[in-house]
């Protein structure tokens, strides 16, 4: 959940680290470090806090063509200067950065290191103090760096200097994601490639279980027998000025502004020369050969999951189950004869998401990935893929990413349906291309919107958001949206719960968010509301064009009823977006939270 940089060339290393690091705050951290060697040996500079923080204390009358950076996240111990990265063995030879966790930490302290005195409380230091031990014992830096692989559990990615030897980093990985950037007289590190985008849009993936000797010279990749592995570079599909806010106060912004581009980009993406929606003719096999599809996913991708349901059953009648994947990585059900595992993730990179794929593939079942990121771990491991095309999103709080996921399974939808000669009653291009003209004019309504989200969010700790069928889902996400950026403790339950309990939290006062886009449940739902409202709660109700009533305080335009979550989500966004915005909170980088999570 953290990132990593390394830069080995003829350049200052500087510079290049810390910029690349700036590209990877949009995952998360809460401390940050670079270190870098030269010919009087390693210089490490880190800090609690942003990497500006770390900018003040770097001295910048060091010269060294060497490097590697992190951002942290913590995991093992707290956010401090102390436990951030990188970590120095005790003779201050070895240099180590680290993302994932080593799970048998514990164990291999007190089988090998009782008697090393550790500064920090990271399962990290046991890496660095392992391959120092090793090579004390007369082994090579290489053979012990493998050796030392060979004992953790768990996941990682690992740049590693030798103050002995300016002229390697010793890289490897698993579970965690790590790349190796190709320059003409350089090579860089990095967790992703839009961190080292500045200096080359060439990379090779690395596969678990790896590990890589970069030179400014080389690329040698090993397994952990010490076999050679060749494997060519690729070109980043990646547009610089797209990771760049431009005009925009905040990439949250941004990125919900570009949302009826995403819809059309999607539309043109997976549309044939006779301008009919296409998806690849072996998933569509796939789809067709399943007795019940199983999604996989994790916060925002788990609410799209559930839209998606709805779009799969209703419209190509395959019966769906959505789960949380960190649940069922350890408690998997019992299963159908013939399931096809569908996993939604915005990175590709969702560790709990990656766990049940792993086990899935050991059953032997087929797997598609939908998501954001081409050559990503779930990517690749997966059968097939489904590329969402919203372009990198960078706000922690995930907004296009969202709206394109739905979009693309309602596409995956309507050709298995088609597939299967069964009736669509609707043209799903003609509706997406309402869809993006749609969320267009939302977008256009911010000053109303943030109006509203200044009338009921000013001042409240707590809100709740009540939606009923499809409507729930979209409360979720609504709900998630809210307490992710502005802090403020929200919950979205289904309407017809209230009764069950829910209700004994509603105080005088207490902001309701209803959802009414349902014809078949409008009324329900509206005397949920007047439930609340005989409490005490303030309730902002928000409804569709053809539902509206008077009491209503926004309406959305009128769209086909089974894809009104990907306009319905709209103002939620929004009024997340301006209840972070007027609470003073970081809108693109919430407390606590990281934009990828690779971690279990």
């Amino acid at each position: 959940m953290c990132g990593i940089v390394g830069y080995i060339g003829k350049n200052d290393s500087k510079e290049i680290l810390l910029k690349g690091l700036e590209k990877l705050e949009y995952r998360g951290y809460d401390s940050a470090g670079i270190a870098v060697m030269n010919e009087n040996g390693v210089h490490v500079f880190k800090e609690k806090g942003r990497i500006a923080d770390l900018r003040t204390i770097v001295d910048k009358s060091v010269m060294a063509t060497t490097g590697i950076g992190h951002t942290r996240w913590a995991t093992h111990g707290v956010p401090s200067k102390v436990n951030a990265h990188p970590h120095q063995s005790t003779s201050g030879r070895f240099t180590l950065v680290h993302n994932g966790v080593i799970e048998n930490y514990d164990l291999l302290k007190r089988e090998y290191l009782n008697d090393v005195t550790f500064v920090s409380e990271t399962d990290t230091e046991v890496i660095i103090q392992l391959i120092e031990k090793f090579v004390n014992n007369g082994e090579s830096v290489l053979d012990a760096f493998r050796n030392t692989l060979k004992l953790l559990v768990g996941s990682y990615a690992i740049a590693l200097l030798d103050n002995q030897d300016q002229g390697t980093i010793y890289v490897a990985k698993n579970k965690s994601p790590l790349l190796v950037g190709v320059g003409s007289d350089f090579n860089v590190v990095a967790s992703d490639a839009m961190a080292m985008l500045q200096v080359t849009d060439r990379y090779i993936e690395l596969m678990d279980k790896e590990i890589v000797i970069v030179t400014q010279e080389k690329v040698t990749i090993q397994n952990l027998n010490g076999e050679t592995i060749d494997r060519a570079p690729y070109t980043a599909e990646l547009d610089a000025s797209d990771i760049e806010k431009g005009t925009y106060p905040h990439y949250m912004l941004k990125e919900i502004d570009e949302q009826p581009l995403v819809m059309r980009k999607i539309i043109q993406t997976y549309q044939n020369d006779q301008g009919e929606l296409t998806i690849e003719p072996e998933i569509i096999k796939a789809m067709n050969e399943s007795d019940r599809i199983y999604i996989i996913a994790a916060g925002t991708s788990y609410h799209a999951g559930l839209v998606g349901k709805q779009l799969i059953e209703k419209i190509a009648q395959i019966p769906v189950e959505v789960h949380v994947a960190s649940e069922f990585s350890y408690n998997m059900p019992l299963l159908s004869k013939n399931p096809l595992f569908i996993f939604i993730s915005q990175s590709g990179e969702t560790a709990d998401s990656r766990s049940v794929l792993v086990q899935v593939k050991e059953l032997g079942y087929k797997a598609l990935t939908i998501t954001n990121v081409p050559g990503s771990t779930l990517s690749r491991e997966a059968d097939f893929t489904l590329l969402l095309h919203a372009g990198p999103e960078i706000a922690v709080a995930s907004t296009k990413a969202y709206t394109a996921q739905i979009a693309v399974m309602s596409i995956l939808a309507e050709v298995t349906a088609k597939s299967c000669n069964i009736p669509v009653e609707f043209d799903l291009i003609h509706e997406l291309g309402i869809i993006a003209n749609a969320i267009e004019a939302l977008c256009d309504s911010k000053e109303i919107i943030e109006q509203i989200s200044k009338e009921f969010l000013s001042v409240t700790r707590n809100c709740f958001f009540i939606g009923r069928a499809v409507d729930y889902y979209v409360g979720l996400e609504g709900a998630l949206k809210l307490k992710e950026i502005s802090y403020i403790q929200a919950e979205g339950f289904a309407g017809g719960e209230l009764k069950h309990g829910t209700i004994a939290l509603i105080e005088e006062g207490t902001p309701v968010i209803a959802l009414a886009t349902q014809e078949s449940v409008n009324l329900s739902i509206r005397g949920n509301v007047k439930e609340v409202v005989a409490r005490g709660a303030n309730p902002c109700i928000i409804s569709m064009k053809g539902l509206e009533m008077d009491e209503d305080s926004f309406v959305i335009p009128e769209v086909h009823e089974l894809l009104t979550p990907l306009i319905s989500v709209i103002p939620l966004q929004l009024i997340a977006y301006y209840a972070a915005l007027h609470r003073g909170c970081d809108v693109d980088k919430p407390r606590n939270l990281a934009k990828s999570v690779t971690v279990e």
